[in-house]
């Protein structure tokens, strides 16, 4: 700890990292690191809580395509990555609601400098208490910054390097008394939230923004759609403008940390929950718990 800052407490964590287990938010990178000092670490974030731990092994492999998409070497195998988190999972209470986090990252760059060295790649399984947020809404607004494309960042996966503009993004929102906002892509479509996918609802067809390469396409986002397709619903992934939220029947969002959760506002204009985020969300918590922790 810097001398005269002040600690910071972190919920119960686990971290697999050099061959065992640490108790606690164990130092791993120092100033020199390079997945520290410029950002060049790709990871994900799966959920497990009620006894289920749903889309695992999608978030254990889409680790490994992000470290391919940015260019560092994808060391752990999927079956390698879903042991050691069942592992890790055992090491918390039955009723834990925990975020699993799988990263790679650059220890060094060629010659020390930007150009960093793919054979330095390191690893690790982050496994800590992250409560499920409860669904009570999100008022949100238009953000004035937009996600960028696969020519200007590694859109492509989920690298650390892209999230400081989507919480700029939050942060710029909540100074205007919103708690999420909507971010547009280079050409004026809407892309997604400041940190999750978005659907909305007219006339009885849920939409959701087309995959275009300017946003993560979820895996939650995925599933949501598999499982309203499956049960009937009308889904169309398209390119959606602001102008087509503003005048939505209803706005939810999917991503792993919060799953399934309503918009009860958007500028001045409020909205109730919804009878397609009320499916959504039913059938997301029924497949979450079709499949057992252990398999």
């Amino acid at each position: 700890m810097v001398p005269g800052s002040k600690p910071v407490s972190y919920s119960q964590t686990w971290t697999f990292f050099e061959g065992r287990w640490h108790e606690g938010n164990v130092p791993i990178m120092g100033p020199r690191t390079h997945g520290l000092w410029l950002g060049s670490t790709v990871f994900d974030g799966a959920r497990a809580f009620e006894g289920a731990a749903p889309d695992l092994d999608r978030h254990c492999g889409r680790v490994n395509q992000s470290a391919v998409n940015f260019g560092l070497r994808p060391l752990v195998d999927i079956e390698t990555w879903l042991e050691l988190a069942r592992e890790g999972i055992r090491r918390f209470t039955p009723k834990a609601e925990l975020y699993i986090r799988p990263m790679y990252w650059p220890q060094h760059g060629a010659g020390g400098g930007v150009l960093f060295d793919p054979d330095t790649t390191a690893w690790c399984l982050s496994i800590y208490e992250a409560p499920m947020p409860q669904p009570t809404g999100n008022a949100i607004t238009l953000s004035p910054f937009r996600r960028p494309t696969m020519e200007c960042a590694p859109v492509d996966a989920k690298a650390a390097c892209l999230y400081p503009n989507n919480s700029r993004a939050l942060r710029e929102a909540a100074s205007r008394g919103f708690t999420n906002c909507l971010m547009l892509d280079a050409l004026g479509n809407v892309a997604e939230f400041g940190n999750a996918n978005v659907f909305m609802a007219r006339d009885g067809i849920v939409y959701t923004p087309v995959p275009n390469g300017t946003f993560l396409n979820g895996i939650t986002r995925q599933r949501v759609i598999e499982l309203l397709r499956g049960d009937g619903a009308t889904v169309v992934e398209t390119t959606l403008r602001y102008a087509d939220f503003a005048s939505a029947d209803e706005i939810f969002s999917t991503g792993n940390f919060a799953k399934v959760a309503p918009v009860i506002r958007i500028d001045d204009r409020e909205l109730k929950p919804g009878p397609f985020y009320t499916r959504a969300r039913k059938l997301y918590w029924e497949f979450a718990h079709a499949v057992p922790l252990a398999a």
